[in-house]
């Protein structure tokens, strides 16, 4: 479902739906970060997407991760929540989604590397690459956030 994001713009249609969803920030033993090219926007991002009902959100991400990157693995922390409503999400079929997001850090524990309906592409990227794809400016705080090894989770 193709879909576009909005952050702090006037022209952004009104939320009109809050969904719970979950994103993890895996580095691998070099410090690069995975991540997917998404097929619904062409952005890079760390995988993540919807809690399911019926699931917790650790066992979202877990599955979120293994679905769109083919690797399975142990959530390590959290760090951060985001729940800025000035972030909406639009998609085709009329929703305007404001997220509550929870990121998590996460290591790999198995699986291989696959790309999936929802990623075009699974990369391990040096944190010195992150500028230069083309990333969502929510997505990249989170990002930016997990990389600043802080001492406590990011909150909005």
């Amino acid at each position: 479902m193709p879909k576009k994001d909005y952050y702090d713009d006037p022209s952004a249609p009104s939320a009109n739906s809050l969904v719970v969803a979950v994103a993890a920030v895996v580095q691998n033993d070099q410090g690069d970060v995975l991540m997917i090219e998404r097929t619904d926007n062409g952005l890079w991002a760390i995988p993540g997407g919807a809690q399911d009902i019926g699931e917790t959100t650790r066992e979202a991400v877990i599955r979120e991760v293994e679905e769109e990157t083919g690797l399975r693995v142990e959530i390590t922390g959290v760090t951060g929540i985001y729940s800025d409503p000035r972030h909406v999400i639009a998609y085709d079929d009329g929703e305007v989604r404001q997220e509550f997001s929870i990121t998590f850090e996460a290591k790999i524990v198995g699986g291989n590397v696959r790309t999936s309906s929802e990623s075009k592409r699974v990369e391990w990227v040096s944190p010195e690459r992150i500028p230069s794809l083309n990333i969502h400016p929510s997505v990249r705080l989170r990002i930016d956030h997990a990389l600043e090894d802080r001492e406590s989770p990011y909150l909005s």
